[in-house]
């Protein structure tokens, strides 16, 4: 009986040894969760009625067990670098073949799509008309090649001090072109419909009633008469009136006028000067903020990945556009996970159907741009493993010679 034990004992060690080697393997593989070897022991069949005179045949090795606990996490310079902190795993495919990964090692192929190393796409909810994400099935991930479109400027937000201890310039009339003709001016890019830009300059002149008068042009354009502005005793806008008009304008603060553009955009252009927040204070005449709501086209150059799984193009214009949601997969029981190599499990009957959510819901953790997940896998206890199974081998080998020196000893009786 010797022999049986001792063969299954080193085929045990054996396997164990197979473990420990593929742990220690996958040290450095990104997502990689190690396994351990469970065994159980092994009876013959017998009808036998007395239970204290059962000895053993030996050990068998009952499953492999994944140990899904979380690795550490390290940031990296990709922003497509993906970590899940937590429990889930990446949805995969693959013409049509689903499977899951914590490998979160993405790029963007020739087509603009989300994939991995083994190009399978990275599956998640898309992002339609202003953001809005379509959470009715997944779908794989897009980051579009093309361009961004440009936005026209409606609206320039200008908010200035203009000194209240300035006196009227003492020579008129207005012209843009003799700054001692105006008290304060000031400039911003403004872009037409098909992202050309052109610089708008604001002027503002005191009158000697102690109001302002704001002018509004571009280059090679008569600066626009838009109006009067008129502080009250604490410095702030009491009223504004139109000078095409003479009316107090429809909204406190703010002026309408047009620019012309380039061939080829919508000319004019309307734009509205909003001078809310402007100040009348003792004080150098200057800028306290100054924007305006166009922008030009733009290219993708990099993405940010939220924990929420939300992933945001970022744009060379420095515009920013919701392109997705990252969906995450969980399972009653990773356990029942098959692993089918590059880093990809498929689910079965024991693991139960995947829960598919976006991160940060119930059961499902968050995620980490620009970071990648360690391998569970701890060396120093591999390597003690290691010894214990080499020992383990040699212990079960002793068993089998010294089974053959006890037959010996019988063979030799005469």
């Amino acid at each position: 009986m010797g022999y049986q034990q001792g063969l299954s004992g080193l085929a045990g060690a054996a396997n164990h040894l197979d473990v420990i080697g593929n742990n220690i393997a996958n040290a450095n593989t990104v997502g990689f969760k190690q396994g351990r070897a469970n065994f159980a022991d092994m009876y013959a069949n017998s009808v036998a009625t007395s239970t204290n005179t059962q000895i053993g045949i030996g050990t068998r090795l009952t499953s492999v067990q994944q140990q899904f606990g979380q690795g550490t996490i390290n940031t990296t310079k990709s922003s497509l670098d993906i970590a899940i902190n937590g429990n889930g795993f990446f949805q995969m495919s693959n013409n049509g073949v689903t499977t899951y990964s914590r490998d979160g090692v993405f790029h963007r192929d020739k087509n603009g799509a989300i994939v991995d190393a083994q190009n399978r796409n990275l599956m998640g909810y898309a992002a339609g008309p202003g953001g809005a994400i379509n959470t009715a099935a997944t779908v794989p991930l897009q980051a579009p090649t093309t361009n961004i479109a440009p936005q026209a400027t409606t609206k320039i937000t200008g908010q200035f001090n203009l000194n209240s201890q300035d006196k009227a310039p003492a020579k008129t009339p207005f012209n843009a072109g003799d700054n001692t003709t105006y008290n304060y001016n000031s400039s911003i890019q403004v872009y037409d419909t098909l992202g050309g830009a052109q610089q708008v300059s604001m002027y503002f002149t005191k009158n000697a009633a102690g109001t302002w008068q704001a002018y509004a042009g571009v280059q090679g354009q008569t600066p626009t008469n838009l109006g009067t502005v008129t502080f009250d005793a604490s410095g702030r806008i009491s009223s504004t009136t139109s000078a095409a008009t003479g009316q107090p304008t429809p909204s406190l603060g703010q002026f309408s006028f047009s620019i012309p553009n380039a061939s080829g955009a919508a000319n004019p252009q309307n734009l509205t000067l909003d001078l809310t927040g402007t100040t009348q204070f003792g004080g150098k005449s200057g800028v306290n903020n100054l924007a305006q709501d166009g922008f030009a086209s733009g290219t993708l150059t990099t993405f940010s990945i939220g924990a929420d799984g939300k992933l945001t193009g970022n744009y060379s214009n420095g515009q920013s556009a919701l392109l997705g949601l990252i969906a995450l997969a969980n399972f009653n029981n990773p356990n029942g996970l098959v692993n089918i190599g590059g880093n990809q499990y498929v689910e079965t009957a024991a693991s139960g159907v995947p829960q598919i959510s976006a991160p940060g819901s119930t059961n499902h953790g968050t995620l980490q741009g620009s970071a990648l997940e360690n391998s569970n896998v701890d060396l120093t206890t591999e390597l003690v493993n290691l010894i214990k199974a080499q020992r383990d081998y040699q212990a079960n080998a002793q068993t089998i010679k010294t089974q053959q020196a006890v037959d010996q000893t019988l063979l030799n009786m005469r």
